[in-house]
C-alpha cells in the first residue's frame, strides 16, 4: 500500500461540545490504483482528503504515506513529505495569470530545488502526457476549462509523488470534459504507480476507479473493488 489511513477520527469545536467529522476511518489504498470516494456535501470528504494530504492532524489514528507513519513528525518533515511523495489536485486549478501552463508545472520544482534546464524539461514531458504539448506556452485566459484543470494535473505530479489526492476535479467542467479529466488521472495513475485517491459527488465518473467507497456522516464504508476500473 501507498497510502493507508487507520482508525482515523477527526473532530472539530461546535460551541462546548465536538462535531465529529471523521469517526474511525480506515482505507487502503494500493499503488498504481484509484479509489473513489464518494459522499453528499458535509459527510466528510473534504475532512479526509485533509486528512490524508497531512494538512491536518486526526484526533486518533494513523496516516501511512509510502510507508512513512505521519505519527510524530514535526512541521518541516510533513512539509517534506508532502513535497516528495504528495500530489494534490485541487478542486479549482488555481493557476496564475502571469505564467504560462509550461511555468505553471516548472515552478513546482522550485519547491524541490531542482535546476530550471532539468525543470523545464519533466514540465514538457508532463504536458505531453497530459496532451498539452501544443499550450505549453499558453497562459490561463487562453486554456478552456479541462485544459487547465489538465495543467492542473501535471503539476501535481511534478515531484513525482507515490500518492496523488484528487478533490472534485470536474466540478467546474461539463460532462464530456469531466469524463476526459477522470480517464486521464486513471490512465496516468496506472502508467506512474500512484495510489490515487479520487474524492467526487458525481457516479457518472465510476467506470475508471478501481476502488469505491462511501462516506456518510464521518463513517466511511468498506472499499468495493470495481470491475469496471482498469
Amino acid at each position: 500500500m501507498s497510502l493507508t489511513l487507520t482508525d482515523i477520527t477527526l473532530t472539530y469545536p461546535d460551541g462546548d461540545a465536538r462535531l465529529t467529522a471523521l469517526d474511525r476511518v480506515s482505507l487502503d489504498v494500493p499503488k498504481g490504483s484509484v479509489t473513489a470516494v464518494l459522499g453528499p456535501s458535509g459527510s466528510g470528504k473534504s475532512s479526509l482528503l485533509a486528512v490524508a494530504a497531512t494538512l491536518i492532524a486526526p484526533d486518533s489514528g494513523t496516516v501511512t504515506v509510502d510507508g512513512t507513519s505521519t505519527t510524530g513528525l514535526s512541521r518541516r518533515e510533513l512539509a517534506a513529505l508532502r513535497r516528495d511523495r504528495i500530489g494534490i489536485v485541487f478542486q479549482q486549478p488555481n493557476l496564475l495569470p502571469s505564467l504560462t501552463a509550461v511555468e505553471q508545472v516548472q515552478v513546482m520544482a522550485g519547491i524541490d530545488g531542482r535546476g530550471a534546464r532539468t525543470a523545464r524539461k519533466r514540465a514538457a514531458e508532463l504536458l505531453d502526457a497530459v496532451g498539452l504539448t501544443a499550450q505549453a506556452d499558453r497562459r490561463p485566459h487562453q486554456l478552456s476549462g479541462g485544459q487547465r484543470q489538465r495543467v492542473n494535473i501535471a503539476r501535481a505530479l511534478m515531484n513525482d509523488p507515490t500518492v496523488l489526492l484528487v478533490d472534485e476535479p470536474t466540478s467546474a467542467l461539463d460532462h464530456e470534459r469531466g469524463a476526459a479529466v477522470v480517464d486521464l488521472i486513471a490512465r496516468l495513475t496506472r502508467r506512474r504507480a500512484t495510489a490515487t485517491v479520487l474524492v467526487t459527488h458525481d457516479r457518472t465518473h465510476l467506470s475508471a476507479a478501481d476502488r469505491i467507497a462511501e462516506v456518510r456522516d464521518g463513517r466511511l464504508s468498506p472499499a468495493r473493488i470495481c470491475h469496471t476500473g482498469g
